[in-house]
């Protein structure tokens, strides 16, 4: 691995761990599923004209069709939307944790109901995340986090479980940023029923908020996608995804310095587990790719 490509793993993991951040930022001040879905359409038809203007087509396979529409619905809409919904009353560091333990729920789900084979050290990996994942929200429901809120996130980074395992290597084929634009559009079009369903949209107008609604359209949405895509490219899947133990620590650390969270001894250590143990997953992985 070279440095080009150490450098873009850390600035995918910066972008998406810091997508937990201006989210928190932005549901204080509008509502959830409604900036989610004017998030996603801008993102989305961004996304296409530049993948249109790389000469990319939106002529895609039956696979890929399948891969935009369940990463569309399950990604876009149910992971994101449940999440947005829930940091109205949870820290932007819980729902970080919570979303970074998804490689490790995708080697458990592939063990389980696929029946893969695991190496030891993949499930050791399994075993300390999970220890990790326990210490942490143990201390957090003692201190009376929202337990609704807790589900909710849940919920979402299983939704973005079942919709990795779904879609491995539907994507192939090419129009790889085409389908990512389509995933969005797929994801806006999701959350605007759920907006019309469950949601009275409301807006107060400030500064954070215009500052973190562009932030998390352009950057997360759009820029860490970009540079995924040259990593997988560059590197292969497998190696490229060892950058998510990186997750746990970004996730925290970003939110405590621009919101003021704060994080505990117990937390520490429990986020430090976590990245072991995704490390420890990923490394077992490359091995035998």
């Amino acid at each position: 691995m070279d440095m080009r490509a150490i450098l873009a793993g850390l600035a995918f993991a910066l972008m998406w761990s810091s997508a937990f951040t201006s989210a928190r930022i932005i549901v204080a001040d509008a509502s959830p599923l409604a900036a989610l879905t004017l998030r996603y359409l801008i993102s989305g038809l961004l996304g296409v004209i530049i993948a249109k203007a790389l000469g990319q087509s939106w002529h895609l396979t039956r696979a890929q069709w399948r891969a935009t529409i369940v990463f569309g619905v399950l990604q876009n809409a149910v992971y994101l939307g449940l999440n947005f919904v829930a940091m109205q009353t949870i820290e932007a560091s819980v729902a970080a944790i919570i979303a970074s333990t998804m490689p490790l729920l995708v080697a458990l789900a592939g063990w389980l109901v696929l029946k893969e084979r695991l190496a030891r050290l993949s499930v050791a990996g399994l075993v300390a995340g999970m220890l990790g994942v326990g210490l942490i929200m143990g201390t957090r429901i003692s201190g009376g986090v929202d337990l609704v809120g807790l589900l909710l996130c849940v919920i979402g980074v299983i939704a973005l479980t079942i919709a990795t395992l779904a879609v491995r290597g539907a994507t192939s084929g090419g129009n790889f940023l085409m389908i990512v634009g389509l995933q969005m559009l797929v994801g806006c079009a999701t959350l605007a029923l759920a907006t019309a369903l469950f949601e009275t949209p409301r807006l107060t107008p400030s500064w954070p908020l215009l500052a973190a609604f562009t932030y998390t359209t352009l950057i997360p949405g759009l820029a860490a996608t970009f540079v995924w895509f040259w990593l997988v490219n560059r590197i292969g899947a497998t190696r490229a995804a060892t950058f998510h133990f990186l997750n746990p620590f970004l996730g925290v650390a970003i939110a405590a310095l621009l919101l003021g969270e704060q994080l505990g001894l117990l937390d520490l250590l429990g986020v430090a587990i976590i990245a072991l143990g995704i490390l420890a997953v990923q490394l077992s992985r490359q091995k035998g790719a």
